[in-house]
């Protein structure tokens, strides 16, 4: 075992974190489900969601068996839904494939769907003990400057060099605590723009601090200005009941209920193909518009409420949508801004 990893190890023992959820009674099941939360979001925001999530589904096959609707439901707020969808597919495949145990092997856990090569080590060296490197965000920040990596790691050259590093310095033993370490360095103590490095068991071989250059590592992704887009959401309300539709599985919000979408202000040819005649109309406003940002572009989003004095029976032919009963919401998953307008709501009808 190398002196670094054994400075890493003796701060796990004294500082390192043993009191989360998914590590008390720990099972592949329960670590999967925390390490594909966690994916590009705080253990403080996962808690919540990872403590409900396992009181609805307590094994992977409660998983498998639910619909997907409700699935979304629950990640409801999480971001990132391709995450659930993807939960919900590989429960499905361990059900179906392998009786409801997940594999012990790499290559067939790095297969199921949203797992990649750094979640299938995670798992596999937590609940098995297997002695597998890891390179998330938090592991790649500590590499690259504890040994000055130059760079930013999405550049698969970099990211190579990062793995190599990673294996490098996994011990054989105690791989479980050596990983759980290593994420809470990244977490705890090496972090993104105050590391505290007086607190750093491996300060004495960190380049970077030798350097005073921590902040340069790992470097940056180059930046892009990202492309804005607009959509107008068509809020059909009609009895304290909005209509929502549930979009493709693949492409943003898939899965998810939204409202009916249009590209510009002009939506008369969405209220006809819905049999929303002007007859049915009490009033149409247009509220405030408001921006969601995505990972590569900006979403400008203007709101049309459309009041109906009736509901309109053709829009119930719609195998893919539902009226939503605002004083009893139906539990599916809501994209981020319709969750938003929804909660307004009110007070827009109440003005």
């Amino acid at each position: 075992m190398s002196t670094f990893s054994d400075s890493i190890l003796n701060w796990y023992e004294n500082f390192g974190r043993k009191s989360l959820p998914w590590q008390q009674n720990k099972t592949a099941y329960k670590v999967w489900l925390s390490e594909i939360m966690l994916q590009q979001t705080q253990v403080t925001t996962v808690i919540p969601y990872f403590e409900r999530f396992l009181e609805r589904f307590p094994t992977v096959s409660d998983l498998a068996k639910a619909h997907q609707d409700e699935v979304l439901h629950l990640w409801t707020g999480l971001g990132y839904y391709a995450r659930a969808r993807n939960l919900h597919k590989a429960a499905q495949i361990v059900e179906q494939e392998y009786n409801g145990e997940f594999p012990t092997n790499i290559e067939q856990m790095n297969a199921l769907p949203g797992i990649g090569r750094s979640t299938a080590a995670a798992i596999l060296s937590s609940v098995y003990k297997q002695p597998h490197a890891i390179l998330d965000g938090n592991v790649k920040r500590t590499l690259a400057r504890c040994f000055a990596v130059e760079g930013w790691p999405g550049q698969k050259v970099v990211e190579n060099q990062l793995w190599e590093i990673a294996e490098q310095h996994t011990p054989e033993h105690d791989v479980d605590k050596y990983n759980q370490a290593m994420m809470d360095m990244g977490a705890i103590v090496c972090t993104r723009s105050k590391p505290k490095c007086d607190l750093c068991p491996i300060e004495a071989f960190c380049q970077a601090k030798a350097q005073q250059r921590q902040l340069d590592f790992p470097g940056k992704k180059p930046k892009k200005d990202k492309p804005v887009k607009e959509t107008w959401f068509v809020m059909l309300y009609h009895n304290n009941q909005v209509w929502l539709e549930q979009r493709p599985q693949s492409g943003i919000w898939g899965g998810l209920f939204c409202f009916p979408q249009h590209q510009d202000q002009h939506i008369e040819a969405l209220l006809d193909n819905k049999a929303v005649h002007d007859t049915l109309i009490e009033k149409k406003s247009t509220l405030t518009a408001f921006r969601h940002t995505f990972s590569h572009y900006h979403l400008d989003i203007t709101p049309i409420l459309v009041k109906l004095n009736k509901q309109p029976s053709l829009v119930m032919e719609g195998q893919q949508g539902l009226w939503y009963n605002l004083s009893q919401p139906k539990e599916v998953g809501l994209a981020a801004p319709v969750k938003q307008l929804l909660h307004s709501l009110p007070y827009e009808l109440n003005d």
